[in-house]
């Protein structure tokens, strides 16, 4: 089920110079403590999430009325095409309001349980690039048995991401939950194993129009704030290797059929193909056919699985209520996502750069498929390569640029 689309106006995007893992944990933790708090029993996130499902719930009867979907099964549709993928079995909800509950117990449970991770600035650009090379139908060879690191987990980003949402509107989104699920499909009746996924917008990140305002100063009126983290959206992915192999014209096929319902859903027509070289500015992330939060855990979790990065513990820090100890301590439930060092540094001895190629610079190469042949099993499997950085160790990372030669 789609986000929760705010006609927002984007403040000046923060700088993630000032970065640190220790900071970000605590911050993190102080954060999802916080939404533990507030969440349950919010009217306020109730209602929005209440009207969002409403509305998609909606728009999807709509197209499915001019579809070739028998006239009987197009309720039981809607709901598998939204609830049944994010884990909820029939019997469906009588309406949206226990939709809503349902998903907020979920969203709580997710909090409650999951792994904290958060993410570097370096890692999350890697990950935006990798997220840009993706089509739709390359979600659908998930296998989440091998590329899902943990079966809960909750990711919390550098910065929050501004999206241009169908119909022009924007959002921004700072956080992703997940957990492993069934899914539940209908004609023919079926279960799969899937992953849900939940995104988060920031109540006080960079786009803040004046009715997102109001109703962040008149929850604190009643006293009902929000939650730092809102939770924003959810979606269902399978998680089953379910595409993994078919064709590149099967996938590409796939892929233009999301767009095609997508466009049906919103009216949208604008192309929204993606990028064949991984590159990420920072800029305005266009997410019209409301794939982003698949593309980017996707990536995130393939980075993760092949070693371009690296989870791990924070760093330890001074207790603070010790400072003047030596003393140190780790934040124990929280780790940090890292970009994994892959190439040993080739700039730190000038005078051996005739000896061959040196750059001096990292960057991604883009994510792609290729068919491995198992012979133990004796069969093909389609297999992804990349992505992964390229450049010595001790080098910048650039996004968007290409990487200077020294010869």
């Amino acid at each position: 089920m789609g986000k929760a689309s705010r006609a927002k106006k984007q403040r000046t995007r923060e700088e993630s110079s000032g970065w640190t893992a220790a900071g970000a944990a605590r911050d993190a933790h102080r954060r999802r403590r916080s939404t533990l708090d507030l969440l349950p029993g919010n009217p306020f996130v109730r209602a929005m999430l209440t009207q969002n499902n409403s509305n998609r719930m909606t728009e999807l009867r709509t197209v499915l009325d001019r579809s070739t979907v028998p006239v009987p099964h197009r309720e039981d549709m809607s709901f598998a095409m939204t609830l049944g993928k994010q884990g909820l079995a029939p019997p469906w909800p009588a309406g949206p309001q226990q939709a809503t509950d349902w998903q907020i117990r979920q969203t709580l449970n997710v909090l409650e349980q999951a792994d904290v991770c958060v993410i570097s600035p370096g890692a999350h650009a890697a990950v935006m690039a990798a997220a840009a090379t993706l089509e739709p139908a390359d979600v659908t060879t998930l296998d989440r048995e091998s590329d899902i690191h943990a079966p809960t987990g909750f990711v919390v980003l550098p910065e929050p991401v501004v999206l241009v949402n169908r119909g022009g509107g924007l959002s921004d989104t700072v956080a992703f939950g997940w957990q492993f699920i069934s899914q539940h499909q209908v004609l023919p009746t079926s279960t799969y194993p899937g992953v849900q996924l939940t995104t988060f917008m920031d109540r006080d990140g960079p786009v803040q129009p004046p009715e997102w305002r109001m109703v962040v100063t008149q929850a604190r009126a009643n006293h009902t704030p929000l939650p730092p983290f809102v939770p924003d959206g959810m979606y269902g992915l399978r998680g089953d290797r379910a595409t993994a192999d078919q064709s590149t014209e099967d996938l590409a096929s796939l892929s233009a059929e999301h767009r095609q319902l997508n466009q049906a859903l919103n009216r949208v027509a604008r192309p929204n193909a993606p990028s064949e070289i991984g590159e990420w500015d920072g800029g305005r992330i266009e997410d019209v056919h409301d794939d982003f939060a698949a593309r980017y855990m996707f990536a995130f979790w393939r980075l993760a699985s092949h070693g371009t990065t690296s989870i791990g513990p924070v760093a330890p820090r001074r207790s603070p209520a010790h400072p003047d100890t030596t003393s140190q301590r780790p934040d124990r439930d929280i780790r940090v996502v890292r970009l994994t060092h892959q190439v040993p540094s080739q700039r730190t001895h000038p005078e051996e750069a005739g000896q061959g190629r040196v750059y001096s610079r990292r960057w991604p190469v883009r994510m792609h498929k290729v068919r491995q042949w198992y012979p133990s099993t004796q069969e093909h499997r389609l297999i992804w390569r990349g992505p992964y950085i390229k450049g010595p160790a001790d080098a910048p990372l650039v996004m968007g640029e290409k990487a200077y030669l020294v010869d």
